[in-house]
């Protein structure tokens, strides 16, 4: 079976209500998918790095639990694993602060086996990082030349923003490499201080990758694609009880439509039709609205159940 492979950090997420804390589980926006990937029947791989202590113990713990093998996770000794504090607030969004203790990060991994049309899903501060670079670029480069999917997740924090101009180069490599670039309205108004979709992938994408998907919390997903294709997807209201993994989940939903139906790095080149762009996007609303009625970052095991059927598993 193909198979997903993630490269991102891994944190223990704290979460805050009302200033009292309410829950703590194992996060980062790649495992999450990662998780929930795991659980809905993918085989799965993930790459990335985290301390030798009882918060690390307890990450590699519970992705191996969840059916990702945690051998390209590199453990540094002597150091805590990160935190992430995560404050909701009245309309269940959360605002993060975050603590990490990797004075020395060298990401030393052992590269996991890459096969043609697997996917690689990258993004966020850990596929810029200037001290990581070269390893993660040296991977991404890997993973292509082995015929994977890139699918960059752009998710890049407020936290950061001083930070941009600097890292526009690995930025512009990263959707260089990519098959399908996602990202969220927030990451572009702080990379490019643009809001408007069309402007942002006729000005920054399309000239790199055709696949673009543009979020925008509840307002609609709007897709661009190859031959000037543009469709636009309503998000349907819902209940939610925290949005934190919302993203992330979108991402596993559309990853794991694209196994599900059967779709290759050939065809996305191709260009997909609208009736299979619809399936893809569909997937990724129902894994992310899954994951927004429970404080959990990932979809919950009945929800991977059920989707293990759709892989006729």
């Amino acid at each position: 079976m193909r198979k997903v492979i993630g490269i991102g950090e891994t944190v223990l997420d704290i979460i805050f209500r009302d200033e009292q804390p309410i829950s703590a589980l194992p996060g980062g926006s790649t495992f999450n998918a990662i998780i929930s990937l795991g659980r809905a029947g993918i085989s799965t791989g993930f790459i990335s790095e985290t301390g030798h202590d009882r918060v690390g113990r307890l990450i590699t713990s519970f992705l191996e639990q969840n059916g990702c093998p945690a051998s390209s996770v590199c453990v540094y000794p002597n150091t805590k694993s990160p935190l992430s504090l995560a404050f909701l607030n009245e309309k269940n969004d959360a605002d993060y602060v975050f603590y990490k203790d990797h004075p020395n990060d060298r990401l030393e991994f052992v590269y996991p086996d890459v096969q043609p049309d697997d996917i690689v899903l990258f993004g966020s501060y850990y596929a810029l990082n200037p001290v990581i670079r070269q390893q993660v670029k040296d991977f991404l480069d890997y993973a292509h030349e082995r015929g994977a999917i890139l699918y960059y997740d752009v998710n890049f924090r407020a936290s950061h923003q001083n930070e941009a101009m600097r890292l526009r180069a690995n930025l512009l490599e990263n959707f260089e490499l990519a098959d399908i670039v996602r990202g969220s309205s927030e990451d572009f108004e702080i990379l490019f201080h643009k809001t408007d979709a069309s402007a942002i992938y006729r000005s920054e994408i399309m000239f790199y990758t055709k696949q673009f998907i543009y979020t925008q919390a509840s307002e609609p997903i709007e897709l661009f694609s190859n031959g000037g294709f543009h469709k636009q997807y309503p998000i349907t209201p819902i209940e939610t009880v925290s949005t934190i993994g919302a993203g992330d989940n979108f991402n596993a939903g559309l990853l794991f439509g694209l196994i599900r139906d059967g779709v290759t790095r050939e065809q996305l080149e191709q260009g997909l039709t609208e009736l299979q762009w619809d399936s893809l996007i569909s997937s990724g609303q129902q894994f992310s609205a899954e994951v927004c009625g429970s404080l959990q970052n990932y979809v919950s095991p009945a929800f991977g159940e059920a989707r293990k059927k759709e892989l006729g598993l």
